[in-house]
This record gives C-alpha cells, structure tokens and sequence, in this order.
C-alpha cells in the first residue's frame, strides 16, 4: 500500500499510520466486520486460483491475512506477500504457517517483479490508500501473466437508501471503535475518511476495464461498506 506518487508529506503521514496500528490491525479489523473479515479474506484466496505450481502475490498484505490463506488453500503455489510496512510484515512472519510465504517490503506504484511474474494478485485496502490509482493498477495488470487473475478486498462508499445510516455509522462508530479497542481515535478517524471518499466498485470498473483488464465483477459486503471486485488480464 504504497504511496510513492503522493506528496511525501502525505505519504509518510500514511506509512506513520500503518506502522503504528499493526499490532491491533487484526483485532480491528474483526470487530469493525463483526468477524466477517476472515471469511473475505478467505473469498479472495479462492476467487484467485492461482493453479497448482503458480505464482500469487498479495499486495498491501499487512499482517497476512489474504497472504495466510492462499498459502493454506493452494500449497502448491508460490506466495508472496508485499507490503509497504515493516512493522506490519514482521507481525505477519510471526503468524502460524508464516514459513509458507515471502515476505517483502516494497513499493506498490513501482513493484520490483519482471512483467508477467504472477499467476494471480490480490490485495486488502490498499487502492484507498494511494492517489495514482490507475498507476498502481497498472503495475498490477503488468506483474500478471496473460489470464492471470486480480481479486481486490476494498471499502466502499455507501450509497442507495442506506447511504445516511451507513455513513453516520462509519463516522461515528469506526473512530469510537478505534478509542475503546486500541485506545487510537485519531489513526481510525483517518481510515473512516478514507472509506467514505474512496472510488466506488463503478469507478474502480472502468479504471479495470480502461487499463485492458475483463470478465470484472464485484460483489458488496457487510451493507455496502466493503467490496470484492475480481477481474482477469487477457490471454
């Protein structure tokens, strides 16, 4: 979840962010889903299907959670997990089944693999956190191998009849969550800014489809405020 096209300002306020929620970043993440974040997670692993022998590389990885599970479900298929947080990929390497992935530091706007190096690529919040969205969606498709497989966890702007409540309970609920779970308001004041002026799943289509990627989907999780969109680079 790098940032390298941002204003450095801008970007270091987000790495500081990051390093400094690791170690309750899963704990959040469970009780801001009601527990449904490990089941997602587990969606993406499946949606990616690498095939036996592959590639897979998990962007803005954090502690592992996307990384763990496809390492789990495809044993047969090289992990790697990236992510722009060393804090956040050393309590990752920590995690039991830990020995199965690849664990790198790197940049998600200039990725250090050759063209066509992964049979899928998946990732978790990260296209919220950068400004050249586009960009890093390049470096994506160009990492894929022709029929390779994209498969994004993201947040999501509420809208349609729900949209007023949604909206209240992001602003509201997710920096009072973050006071009472991991005594941070203000790092989850960030992250409650950043769902509600995030890209719809519309938006990130077309950016998809304008790039060269097809067969795109999506499907809304927990009332419209999380996402898994899918697609896949042509043969």
């Amino acid at each position: 979840m790098t940032l390298d096209r941002q204003p450095q300002e801008k970007r270091s306020e987000v790495h500081g962010i990051f390093e400094k929620i690791a170690g309750y970043y899963d704990r959040m993440n469970s009780v801001m889903t009601l527990g449904r974040h490990g089941s997602w997670c587990r969606e993406v692993a499946t949606r990616a299907a690498p095939g036996r022998g592959g590639h897979l590389l998990d962007l803005a990885t954090g502690t592992g959670a996307i990384a763990l599970q496809a390492a789990r479900k495809y044993p047969a298929t090289a992990v790697t997990g990236a992510d722009f947080s060393g804090e956040m990929l050393r309590r990752a390497r920590t995690k039991p089944g830990a020995g199965a992935v690849r664990w790198l530091q790197a940049d998600a706007t200039r990725l250090p693999f050759g063209d066509g190096s992964f049979d899928a690529v998946t990732e978790g919040y990260l296209l919220r956190n950068v400004q050249d969205l586009e960009g890093v969606l390049r470096e994506q498709h160009r990492v894929l191998k022709p029929g390779g497989r994209l498969v994004v966890l993201e947040t999501c702007p509420p809208s349609g009849l729900v949209k007023p409540v949604v909206t209240w309970g992001v602003r509201v609920i997710v920096p009072l969550l973050g006071q009472i779970v991991a005594r941070d308001r203000s790092s989850y004041s960030y992250l409650e800014s950043s769902t509600l002026a995030f890209a719809s799943p519309e938006r990130v289509a077309g950016v998809l489809r304008e790039i060269g990627f097809q067969d795109i989907g999506w499907r809304k999780k927990f009332f419209g405020t999380n996402v898994i969109l899918w697609a896949v680079k042509p043969d």
